[in-house]
């Protein structure tokens, strides 16, 4: 099977698998209105498979797709839902490969600054270490679950700074989720490494049963 036909197949396979994954719920954490679905997990891993580009193609069309179908209206604040797991997909999909990549490091220090230069944001610097734990996790960067640690804050980084800017949330309200962000980013971590490693070795049955052709994934 020739390259583009090969990408174009998994990319419509991981578009379909995205979208299901987004229609099934998974847990509700306790004590907030967060409502995680299986494609908090699945979601981010594109990339890995699909190349970045695929990956953020793949996850975008899903996104869109369900508002559309959902007749979703387009807000500030569901447009901004658009994009901190593209930044995911590609920290996740580059950040393993040696010296590739590394831009998206830029991203939660960007973000950083962002949250910082609003007034409330100066109101709660301490908010911004979490978006630190991206910069770390490069240093282990060959740790699955370090990977998928880093991935989840990046896109934690983007929805952030976009937030502060969008909804001038007071600083009450920024201390308030520290312990929910925590509980959260550590199971959206645990999540993306075990879909990672349950994608690759149903991705590699399936080859081996030729009912897809082999699929050159970024190990990490």
């Amino acid at each position: 099977m020739k390259k583009l036909q090969k990408q174009l197949l998994f990319l419509a396979l991981f578009t379909t698998v995205g979208f299901i994954s987004l229609q099934i719920p998974f847990n509700k954490l306790a004590g907030s209105n967060v409502s995680f679905t299986l494609f908090d997990f699945f979601g981010p891993i594109a990339g890995a498979f699909l190349g970045p580009v695929f990956g953020i193609t793949s996850v975008l069309a899903v996104e869109v797709i369900n508002m559309l179908m959902k007749h979703t209206a387009w807000t500030t604040p569901a447009i901004i839902r658009l994009f901190p797991t593209l930044f995911a997909v590609y920290y996740f999909a580059m950040i393993s490969k040696q010296g590739r990549g590394k831009w998206i490091l830029a991203v939660p220090v960007l973000a950083i600054i962002a949250f910082l230069a609003h007034p409330i944001g100066r109101q709660v610097p301490f908010y911004t270490l979490f978006w630190f734990i991206p910069l770390i996790a490069y240093r282990f960067r060959k740790n699955l679950y370090m990977r998928s640690l880093g991935a989840t804050f990046t896109a934690h980084s983007v929805g952030g700074a976009a937030w502060i800017w969008a909804l001038n949330l007071p600083a009450k309200v920024w201390v308030g989720l520290i312990p929910v962000v925590i509980e959260e980013r550590l199971l959206f971590a645990s999540g993306i490494a075990i879909s990672f490693v349950l994608t690759k070795k149903a991705l590699s049955f399936l080859a081996s049963k030729h009912v897809l052709p082999e699929l050159k994934i970024s190990q990490g």
